[in-house]
């Protein structure tokens, strides 16, 4: 439960009994204030998202609902920005810009929380199956702090000085939107940022918590396709053929002493067979099997790496079995996300002012990755920090009983709304304010 919220229940307790006999609630500071009076329409906000997700690069009517909020808000917005990408831009005298990132798509997961806004949606994906939609990676959260944001800023810019930026990008699940807009001018066509910020739920903390993290924070990804390939024939005659699903399961098995055996221990390196496709019938023993690979590090001599060492494999696996040459090709990629230590140095103070110093922790790195990444392309610092989105009742019940929470991309994850986006509003306001000189005195 985020402190606003608890400040609220404690108050309206307080109603019921003597003042002569319980002290006084604690005063709520103006920006707990203005989030308590801004908290239906809030929610509103995010159960609209949470209802309707799309899928990357199909957000046209999210991309239509956040350029009309920020509209609202104030800010200068221009739509179709690397295909489907939302720039609201808030200017506000001299000093620094401030970019302040979002996401917007959902993902091809069919929703199980039945909850009463749970998403019915369904879409076709880019290989023409139709798949429910989901947003279960807290993208209706960011897209709800990102409007939330911009609107505190909008109506306190006595208290800044300087330019804020508010980008609602598309595709950052398939880590394709970023490199779309940037290639599409963001940081010429606009005000180049001297910071930029973004923040990610956290599936597994409490509501009011923020979680940060100088230095590398979450790992680079690459999508790898790995076709091998055979000679087809009859299931009864495997001597005719070169069966490529057995090459296919060598290979599978044989990744994994790349990781084991060649990169370095204190190395983080993942790699992962995510799919894997070949063969239309029991008895046939078909000509190709595909495999989708995700391949995680931190460094990238170690990406590198782990490509070098899957090619080497499926090409002497082939050479052994006297098969065709196979494939691989790099279908997606994106750095590591390494948060700018001298910007987390200047932001963790304001957020532990907004937040108390007790709710923003020091965090371990994960193997997740982001395309938020990119934003960092021509020396601009970033950071991005989690917020927590659970009760904490959720999370000690789940361990009194052994079990694991749901995470991100599960069909069953879903926030606490109003103390998930009442802790990124406050989180981000302090953050982005923080940088920003105060407007200078006439």
């Amino acid at each position: 439960m985020s402190r606003w919220l608890l400040t609220l229940l404690i108050a309206a307790a307080a109603c019921g009994r003597s003042h002569a006999a319980d002290p006084p609630a604690p005063a709520l500071s103006p920006i707990e204030t203005w989030i308590s009076e801004r908290q239906e329409q809030l929610q509103r906000l995010y159960t609209d998202l949470h209802a309707h997700p799309e899928l990357s690069f199909q957000e046209v009517e999210t991309s239509r609902r956040i350029a009309d909020e920020l509209r609202k808000a104030g800010a200068k917005v221009t739509t179709g920005v690397g295909k489907l990408g939302v720039v609201g831009v808030i200017e506000n005298g001299p000093g620094p810009v401030v970019l302040v990132r979002s996401d917007m798509d959902a993902l091809p997961v069919t929703e199980r929380t039945g909850l009463p806004y749970a998403s019915q949606a369904k879409a076709t994906d880019p290989l023409g199956r139709v798949v429910g939609v989901m947003h279960a990676c807290g993208h209706d959260v960011h897209m709800t702090c990102l409007v939330g944001t911009a609107n505190w800023l909008a109506e306190h810019k006595g208290d800044w000085s300087g330019t804020v930026v508010l980008i609602a990008q598309p595709a950052e699940e398939t880590i394709g939107g970023a490199r779309k807009m940037l290639d599409d001018g963001l940081y010429k066509r606009f005000p180049k940022p001297d910071f930029a910020l973004a923040l990610h739920c956290k599936a597994d903390s409490p509501v009011g918590d923020v979680l940060y993290r100088p230095g590398p924070m979450l790992a680079s990804s690459t999508s790898l396709n790995v076709t091998i390939r055979g000679k087809g024939g009859h299931g009864a005659m495997p001597h005719r053929t070169v069966d490529p699903i057995v090459l296919a399961a060598l290979a599978i098995l044989d990744f994994q002493t790349i990781v084991s055996r060649e990169v370095e221990a204190i190395q983080p390196a993942v790699v992962t067979v995510g799919s894997i496709h070949g063969g239309e019938k029991h008895n046939i023993i078909s000509d190709e099997v595909k495999l989708q690979l995700t391949l995680r590090s931190y460094s990238e001599p170690v990406r590198l790496q782990l490509i070098e060492g899957i090619e080497r494999r499926v090409k002497a696996l082939a050479e052994a079995h006297k098969a065709p040459p196979p494939s691989v090709e790099v279908q997606e990629h994106t750095p590591a996300t390494i948060n700018r230590p001298e910007l987390v140095a200047r932001v963790t103070p304001f957020l532990k002012k907004a937040l108390g110093d007790g709710h923003v922790q020091l965090i371990d790195p994960v193997m997740g990755a982001e395309d938020f990444a990119l934003y960092a392309e021509e020396d601009v610092p970033i950071m991005m920090f989690w917020i927590g989105t659970l009760p904490l009742q959720r999370i000690e019940e789940a361990k009194s009983k052994g079990v694991d929470l749901p995470g991100l991309h599960s069909s069953l994850y879903h926030p606490e709304p109003a103390g998930s986006v009442a802790t990124g509003v406050r989180a981000m306001t302090a953050a982005v304010s923080g940088l920003l000189p105060p407007q200078p005195k006439p």
